[in-house]
């Protein structure tokens, strides 16, 4: 540490640095602390990176709703206008103990048309599972 020597009888007005480095220690102290009290962690569960795919031959009935614009719906692969829908979604559902829908959406649909196929389904008394975006075509 150094000392300035000045001219006799006037003041000084460099800062006292102790005090400020002091405070900035017991700062410091507190931080270390208080950020790693802070974290939070989340439950993941994550896929088996060795799990098995299944065959080749598997039967897969799930059932997919994909919405196409000019509001054409579309139920694995099967057209339906948007008045034939509700109808088809209850004749589909009947015997099916599973009611499980998922949903497909072009880019280029309007949102509407997306929401009125998921009000069609769930008045059919169908659980939608998810609204995905369709691949756009190249």
């Amino acid at each position: 540490m150094g000392m300035s020597v000045g001219k006799a009888g006037g003041y000084n007005s460099e800062p006292n640095m102790v005090p400020m480095i002091d405070i900035l220690l017991v700062l410091l102290i507190i931080f270390m602390m208080i950020i790693p009290m802070g974290r939070k962690a989340f439950d993941v569960q994550l896929p088996d990176p060795t799990a098995e795919k299944p065959p080749p031959n598997k039967k897969v009935n799930q059932i997919v709703l994909e919405v196409n614009p000019g509001e054409q719906y579309l139920i694995n692969k099967t057209p339906y206008s948007k008045n034939e829908l509700y109808k088809a979604m209850v004749d589909i559902y009947a015997d099916r103990p599973e009611k499980i829908l998922f949903i497909k959406g072009d880019p280029e649909v309007l949102y509407q048309d997306v929401i009125f196929g998921m009000d069609q389904a769930r008045g059919a008394g169908v659980k939608v599972i998810g609204a995905t975006p369709r691949a756009p075509s190249k």
